[in-house]
């Protein structure tokens, strides 16, 4: 077994080259579950939405019952935890492209492995989703992450052994 680093790069016709480290997202809340993603068809969301309605029915729970911490808190820890130790889950490379701040020219992202370089365009890669664990494991034989397109058309071949993105 080959281990891998984790570390990759953003870099090329960015404002900001973006070191990524896929060893750390586990932790991060805008993972998403691999295992259904693409089954099921991702809803875009209104933010500012979500959060009034999550505050509004907060605060009626919070004067209708007291502020009381529910006993089932340790519980959906205890969920959680197991969640994350055997868990699929990838996160979406948009953020992180977001946050290079790709310049004016740049059209395409070239995909740098191991192997192999494939080149998309640059409003392609917003909608990469980049696997990073297995069955609660991280990807070390073949990764660090699986490069997957949105509408799942390489759900079963990802794009492997991934080490750097360039914009172009």
């Amino acid at each position: 077994m080959t281990t891998v680093n984790t570390i990759m790069s953003i870099e090329g016709n960015v404002q900001y080259a973006i070191t990524l480290d896929a060893g750390v997202w586990i932790f991060d809340d805008r993972k998403v579950d691999l295992t259904t993603y693409f089954q099921e068809k991702p809803v875009q969301k209104d933010e500012i939405a979500e959060y009034t309605k999550s505050v509004s029915a907060h605060w009626d729970r919070e004067i209708q019952e007291g502020a009381v911490f529910p006993p089932t808190l340790k519980t959906e820890r205890k969920f959680k935890k197991q969640e994350v130790l055997t868990g699929t889950f990838g996160i979406s490379f948009r953020d992180f492209l977001k946050n290079a701040e790709p310049l004016k020219e740049a059209s395409v992202v070239t995909i740098v492995t191991e192997n192999d370089q494939i080149t998309i365009p640059l409003e392609q890669a917003y909608t990469l989703i980049l696997g990073f664990s297995k069955d609660g494991k991280p990807l070390l034989e073949d990764g660090p992450i699986h490069v997957y397109y949105e509408d799942g058309s390489n759900e079963q071949n990802p794009i492997k052994h991934v080490r750097k993105f360039v914009v172009q």
